[in-house]
């Protein structure tokens, strides 16, 4: 269900600060930071060709990967990444390690199906109130996506987080309410009386 993991390998950086980083752009690498587990975070240093690649490819903030930092394996989640605004390439990562039992909060992409067994079919609207959902997961079972299905659901209805089949293991990060994730609207010009007497 999730993506298959994959590997980066890593060298960790004797020096941190601004000039640094310059330098290790120059080298087509960018800095990163490993930490969480309470362990001491560990700075390093990543292709950068190789994470931009992995962050255009998609399903890169829920996937864990395993970082070679000389040697050492150390499995990961990325938790926030920087992108350069003009340039378009990744300037730093953090890295959140994770084991097997971990929890973490990840932001998964929402998939609408069966649209055309709804009142969209006939014309409505699907507003999409949140285009990905905040879960707490482990780590091991991190989804790709859920989907949310639309069947049967008429101008007005809405869909909540609890009509949305989690992944076993997955609860909403928000819990002191019911979150709509997506509701069905009438079309901005509203539907004509005939159209109206065929979708009964």
């Amino acid at each position: 269900m999730s993506h298959a993991s994959y590997e980066l390998k890593a060298e960790t950086r004797e020096r941190v600060g601004k000039g640094s980083s310059r330098e290790l752009r120059r080298n087509g690498l960018i800095p990163a930071v490993i930490y969480g587990d309470k362990q001491a975070p560990i700075s390093i240093a990543l292709s950068t060709k190789e994470v931009t690649q992995k962050i255009h490819a998609g399903g890169f903030m829920t996937t864990v990967a395993t970082i070679d930092v000389g040697g050492e394996k150390i499995r990961v989640l990325p938790k926030d990444y920087q992108l350069d605004p003009v340039r378009d390439f990744t300037m730093h990562v953090d890295f959140l390690r994770v084991s097997a039992n971990s929890q973490v909060t990840v932001e998964v992409p929402v998939h609408f199906i069966n649209e055309d067994k709804s009142a969209i079919k006939t014309g409505a609207v699907l507003n999409i109130v949140r285009h990905e959902v905040e879960l707490h997961v482990s780590a091991n079972d991190i989804p790709e996506f859920i989907t949310v299905d639309l069947t049967g659901l008429k101008v007005g209805d809405g869909v909540h987080i609890s009509n949305v089949k989690l992944p076993k293991g997955a609860t909403p990060a928000i819990t002191d309410r019911d979150f709509t994730i997506a509701t069905i609207v009438a079309p901005a010009g509203g539907v004509s009386e005939e159209e109206e007497a065929a979708s009964e």
